[in-house]
């Protein structure tokens, strides 16, 4: 995988939760907190979780070390989630934006929630990130049906169609 690839998932993620903010912003924040079937038991626990791993991740990514459960709740209003959010992806963008193959290539050391330390190809684990950000996606966009909400067009292929990368 070279850099031009992850550069491209990464606005492809942007763009991907951002339809889900719309979506989100249809609801008020009782049905948001209300329980959904899924792993995380609401729209928004399943939220946070993401952008707590995300932050996790990224923290990693730059070296550094956070103290964050993965089903910690920093973002109860839909509101701050969706600030955070929106900051967080620019960042991803950004951070991708500046890596070559060769970083790619790196091997990140860090250690999880759990204090194991592993060591991992930078590339599997920016790939991780945006495969576990689809992951939780899928769901999401089963808690929003239940909500109401209309069914999202977030596949990669919408994304690639729109964007020119597939004709």
């Amino acid at each position: 995988m070279n850099a031009e690839y992850f550069q491209m998932f990464a606005r492809y993620n942007q763009w991907a939760n951002n339809h889900v903010i719309a979506a989100c912003e249809t609801l008020d924040q009782v049905d948001l907190d209300a329980p959904r079937e899924a792993f995380f038991p609401s729209i928004m626990k399943t939220l946070n979780h993401l952008l707590v791993a995300d932050t996790l991740w990224m923290a990693r990514l730059r070296g550094e070390i956070l103290k964050m459960g993965l089903g910690d709740v920093p973002w109860p209003e839909f509101a701050d989630y969706k600030a955070t959010r929106t900051q967080y992806d620019a960042a991803l963008i950004e951070y991708v934006d500046r890596l070559d193959d060769a970083a790619l290539a790196g091997i990140l050391s860090y250690k999880n929630v759990a204090g194991v330390a592993y060591a991992t190809p930078r590339n599997i684990v920016i790939g991780h990130v945006f495969n576990h950000q689809t992951h939780h996606r899928g769901q999401l966009h089963s808690q929003l049906l239940s909500a109401g909400c209309p069914s999202l067009e977030i596949d990669m292929i919408y994304f690639a169609r729109l964007k020119g990368y597939s004709q």
